[in-house]
């Protein structure tokens, strides 16, 4: 199968990047090496082409209805230049995907645009469009993935760099808010989102143009393997990692982010969820530290310190901020309390390991 391809992927390559394959896209997972882009994201600031993940615009009279039957959060909250995080679920409240909605400002053509994972665009837009005709809704959904790149800016620095290429008032835009202007002379959108901790954006642009943005923005490159470290180091979700419909299949409650389930509102799998939430899940997504040397890599066993299995690794890594091995990974609820005592068999060897809370940096 061929490869999608980012439109800086030309820059990329003028750059050596090495690239990895990415749900289906040929993506940059490094520059220099992934602790010196961490680092950079961390102390200073970092860019990245985030242009595989997807965007579908859904527009019309009935465009909120429609989204809000498909997520899980309040669609109907959002006021122009606002937005939210929230999961797409089937109808026995397992998670598909996870997304963020935007309700687009005044002034521009769509009304809503929600971002699938990587490679999950297709999908997505499908599944908007089968609720749209099964219900009779007047609606207008567009897979828009290969018109817009996106490029994420993250970092202490962020707001200075990004403030010096923008007509945007990001002092004003606060988390979860997004505005239209230009970055760099290119009409984008920037939202003040993103995947690492660090206060930082990200930009919509034309495809056409992402050359000219990522080039204005004269930081340090990032790839995707800083991109998962810091992620982790937060305790962020991944998907086809901490969730999969079918081979890590987990409803938001277990995977922590039951805060996005809004009860009061009709989604697909509420009813399913509805009990979840009133019963309870019987496991649920921690973090985990380990004591002894090793690294926790995914689908590493999680047992209690007598060898009982309890779970499986999800996501690991060497944290390169904290210097000590972390992970994520789901466990019963009865030990899912942090400072748990557990091991993660490395290599076929038991290492101690204690649960924590997440985020592992208090950012």
């Amino acid at each position: 199968m061929t490869l999608r391809s980012s439109p800086l992927s030309a820059a990329h390559a003028r750059t050596d990047a090495s690239f990895t394959d990415f749900g289906g896209w040929e993506m940059p997972v490094e520059f220099d090496s992934i602790r010196a882009e961490h680092a950079a994201v961390r102390d200073a600031v970092g860019k990245f082409d985030v242009s595989h993940m997807g965007q579908v615009t859904v527009s019309g009279p009935d465009a909120a209805t429609l989204t809000q039957r498909l997520t899980t959060n309040d669609v109907t909250a959002l006021d122009p230049g606002e937005a939210q995080y929230a999961a797409i679920t089937d109808d026995e409240g397992i998670m598909l995907d996870d997304t963020i909605v935007y309700r687009l400002p005044e002034g521009i053509d769509d009304d809503y645009l929600f971002i699938p994972n990587a490679g999950h665009d297709g999908e997505m837009t499908e599944r908007w469009l089968t609720e749209r005709d099964d219900r009779g809704l007047d609606a207008a959904v567009t897979n828009r993935t290969e018109e817009y790149a996106m490029i994420a800016v993250q970092g202490p620095d962020a707001p200075d760099l990004l403030a010096a290429e923008t007509d945007v008032a990001l002092a004003d835009l606060s988390r979860f808010e997004v505005a239209a202007g230009t970055v760099a002379g290119v009409e984008s959108l920037v939202a003040r989102t993103g995947y690492t901790g660090e206060r930082g954006f990200e930009v919509l642009c034309p495809w056409a143009d992402a050359e000219t943005v990522w080039g204005a923005l004269e930081c340090q490159a990032c790839g995707l393997g800083a991109r998962d470290t810091l992620r982790l180091e937060m305790g962020f979700l991944l998907s086809g990692q901490e969730f999969h419909p079918t081979e890590e299949p987990r409803t938001p409650y277990e995977a922590g982010i039951g805060w996005t389930v809004k009860l009061d509102t009709d989604f697909v799998g509420r009813d399913a969820l509805e009990g979840v939430e009133a019963e309870g899940p019987e496991e649920k997504l921690v973090g985990i530290e380990l004591i002894d040397r090793g690294v926790p890599r995914h689908g590493y066993d999680v047992t209690t310190p007598d060898g009982e299995p309890l779970g499986r690794v999800t996501s690991g890594t060497m944290s390169p901020t904290l210097g000590t091995p972390i992970a994520l990974g789901y466990v019963p609820v009865g030990h899912a309390e942090p400072d748990t005592p557990v091991r993660v068999v490395v290599r076929g060897e038991p290492k101690k390991a204690r649960t924590r809370s997440t985020p592992f940096l208090d950012r």
